[in-house]
């Protein structure tokens, strides 16, 4: 499958693609899942929360990233599908799974403690540089979706959209999505406005987030 790339579509630079390369080369690990904003790891690097409906891809995602299958496995167990999951690339950078949302089955004080939890966390979490909202190409954005969106405006938490699965949608209809997509985000002040295209099966757009996460260099902490 051929890359895409298209106006509204973020597609990085080969300098960067490289940063992007060694930064996700080093290790990767599974360092532990908070249910409570005290027990957040200390804020001393730069990270990445990935935030998105059930079944958009978030696990498939973060495996593709990292080049490894399981990784993000540790977060689905029994017990933890509730809690924001930390994973460190070396010493350099945190990468942080969210819950993901819109689960219908889900009791109604279950769903409240997951919005207050993430609300906590995007609100306080000073080394917060960037949120990924991963959107399923198939369905596009839904009203929960802009719920986030909007959760994201009132955090100043700058975020940006990943569209998962493409290689699930026929490439003619790649462009108007897009298109549609652009246009919803631009009533968003805390959005990126270049999407990111991905596709964790055919191995598009990793390159490019890798590169994204990569311009987050440690000495932005501080």
């Amino acid at each position: 499958m051929q890359q895409f790339v298209y106006s509204q579509a973020y597609s990085c630079s080969d300098e960067l693609a490289e940063a992007g390369r060694k930064l996700f080369a080093g290790p990767c690990e599974f360092i532990k899942g908070v249910v409570s904003i005290s027990n957040l790891p200390i804020a001393d690097r730069p990270e990445v929360c990935f935030a998105g409906r059930s079944n958009v891809g978030k696990s498939s995602l973060i495996n593709a990233l990292t080049g490894r299958r399981s990784l993000s496995r540790t977060s689905n167990t029994p017990g933890r599908t509730q809690e924001i999951n930390f994973f460190a690339l070396g010493n350099s950078h945190y990468l942080v799974d969210l819950p993901g949302y819109g689960f219908a089955a889900s009791p109604p004080q279950v769903v409240k403690r997951w919005q207050q939890l993430v609300r906590k966390y995007l609100i306080g979490r000073s080394n917060l540089r960037r949120a990924f909202v991963l959107i399923d190409s198939r369905h596009g954005i839904k009203a929960i979706d802009r719920e986030i969106f909007s959760l994201l405006d009132a955090a100043a938490v700058s975020f940006q959209v990943i569209l998962t699965k493409i290689d699930k949608v026929k490439e003619s209809a790649i462009g108007e999505l897009l298109y549609e997509v652009h246009g919803k985000l631009s009533t968003h002040p805390a959005a990126f406005p270049k999407v990111v295209v991905t596709s964790s099966a055919k191995n598009v757009g990793i390159v490019d987030l890798r590169s994204i996460i990569a311009e987050f260099e440690e000495t932005s902490v501080g």
